[in-house]
């Protein structure tokens, strides 16, 4: 998978393969309404239910979804806890509607830190779904961009040392090959809510190319309009992957 095509007759102009979305706002989404950080994130997976389903009507092939970040450790251990259980109950509450909906579930991140029960939860989950056709989901917990490219060059390191790989030099499709998103398109469509304007440390070798989306809007109340509206706003644009506008439209 290379990161940009050079055949711009396989690019195509409607609906994304891949969104990626940073769900930010829960917190900010309760305050708001005078109620504890816990009700807002809540309310924000009711929001993913909703976004899972357009996906899922759309055709959309992956939809990435950052619910956890090694960086949101730092945060007040009472939130972080009720994160983790929140987690573990939505994985127990949804998995059997993916897998009923032809919907694959991806885990993506360092499970390591998670309990024993979690983990094996996920794994469960993971495998249930594995068959499945439809729409990918991505939920990335404990997941780092950093992280993810460190795993993936230490992971070559150790196939070199053991002669596992005896590749005589590394390169991009290589490393590629081992990030944790390994075998999914590379996103075309990045949406971030809640007003901030980064990617706070998310996919950040597979975002080189993809297109940015961000919008005031908190997660909680990000629904299907407002994700066809971000779609509408992607289509209006021209992706020229380093070519000029002219190339683009003699090959299209």
């Amino acid at each position: 998978m290379s990161a940009a095509p050079t055949d711009l007759s396989t690019i195509d102009n409607g609906n994304p393969r891949h969104i990626a979305i940073i769900m930010d706002g829960n917190g900010r989404w309760a305050q708001k309404r005078f109620m504890p950080r816990v009700f807002g994130h809540q309310q924000g997976v009711k929001a993913v239910r909703n976004i899972v389903e357009y996906c899922a009507e759309q055709h959309i092939e992956v939809l990435s979804l950052f619910a956890f970040s090694s960086e949101n450790w730092r945060r007040p251990e009472t939130e972080v806890s009720m994160l983790m259980e929140l987690f573990m109950a939505t994985l127990q509450r949804e998995v059997d509607k993916l897998d009923k909906n032809n919907i694959r579930l991806k885990i993506i991140g360092d499970k390591t830190a998670f309990s024993e029960k979690l983990q094996q939860k996920i794994i469960h989950s993971e495998q249930q779904t594995a068959d499945n056709t439809g729409l990918t989901l991505v939920i990335a917990a404990n997941y780092g961009g950093h992280w993810d490219i460190t795993q993936a060059v230490q992971k070559i390191a150790d196939k070199l040392q053991t002669g596992e790989l005896n590749q005589p030099f590394i390169t991009e499709d290589l490393i590629e090959q081992h990030l944790s998103t390994a075998g999914l398109p590379e996103p075309d469509l990045f949406i971030r809510t809640g007003g901030e304007q980064r990617i706070s440390n998310f996919l950040l070798w597979q975002l080189a190319y993809t297109e940015f989306y961000f919008t005031p809007i908190l997660w909680p109340d990000f629904d299907k309009q407002a994700l066809k509206e971000a779609i509408i706003s992607f289509k209006g644009r021209q992706r020229r992957f380093g070519h000029i506008g002219e190339q683009i439209l003699t090959q299209s």
